[in-house]
């Protein structure tokens, strides 16, 4: 398991420093520059986060914006994270990590069709992945996780920076009968079963 760096007072504290270099020529322009540093303390924030129930959970906070098949025939249901979201991703089930493959690519708004060109990093974990996808703002994944890792559901296993997508692509043992979310539905990392095995569960 990869450790998870401070990667808000990476991108905080430049805005720190000029806001408090700013105070003596501006008070404007000082304040605006360390509110945005607090923003983006606030925007990397990583709350505590209990699995319920059984089933897989969701990978990411937001709102459900994909329930489609693969060309394989899996279920893929993708949450949209908007700006006020935590954007830390986590595992929606245990498995043990295969692959961490990152693909460049473009930076679409997460919820638009050309987003499946954009930048993402794919983790494989036994028969389930899940697929982190760069959104117009988002130019940063930060994979928590390496080949080997063993994950509990619910684990951390990235985040990423302003703005994205979160996918879980299910194992093939699930069907549409064992969704327990729609589209448009709200949704908490770690904690929301989107799907599970009917009728005794995963």
């Amino acid at each position: 398991m990869l450790a998870r760096g401070p990667w808000k007072w990476r991108y905080a504290l430049p805005a720190a420093v000029v806001g408090a270099a700013l105070l003596a020529v501006s008070s404007l322009w000082g304040v605006a520059a360390l509110a945005l540093a607090g923003f983006v303390v606030w925007f990397h924030r990583d709350p505590e986060r209990t699995p319920a129930g059984q089933g897989a959970v969701a990978p990411a906070d937001g709102k459900v914006s994909v329930i489609r098949e693969t060309d394989d025939g899996r279920l893929r249901v993708g949450v949209f994270m908007n700006v006020h979201d935590v954007h830390v991703n986590r595992a929606p089930l245990a498995g043990t990590v295969e692959v961490v493959e990152h693909r460049d690519g473009g930076h679409r708004p997460a919820f638009d069709k050309e987003s499946e060109r954009n930048e993402r990093v794919r983790v494989t974990c036994d028969d389930y992945e899940a697929v982190l996808i760069a959104g117009a703002f988002a130019r940063r994944i930060h994979p928590y996780v390496e080949p080997g890792d063993d994950l509990s559901r619910g684990d951390r296993i990235s985040h990423i920076s302003f703005g994205s997508r979160a996918d879980v692509v299910l194992p093939a043992t699930y069907d549409r009968g064992d969704l327990r979310v729609e589209k448009g539905e709200t949704v908490t990392a770690g904690e929301t079963v989107v799907a599970r095995r009917s009728p005794d569960g995963e």
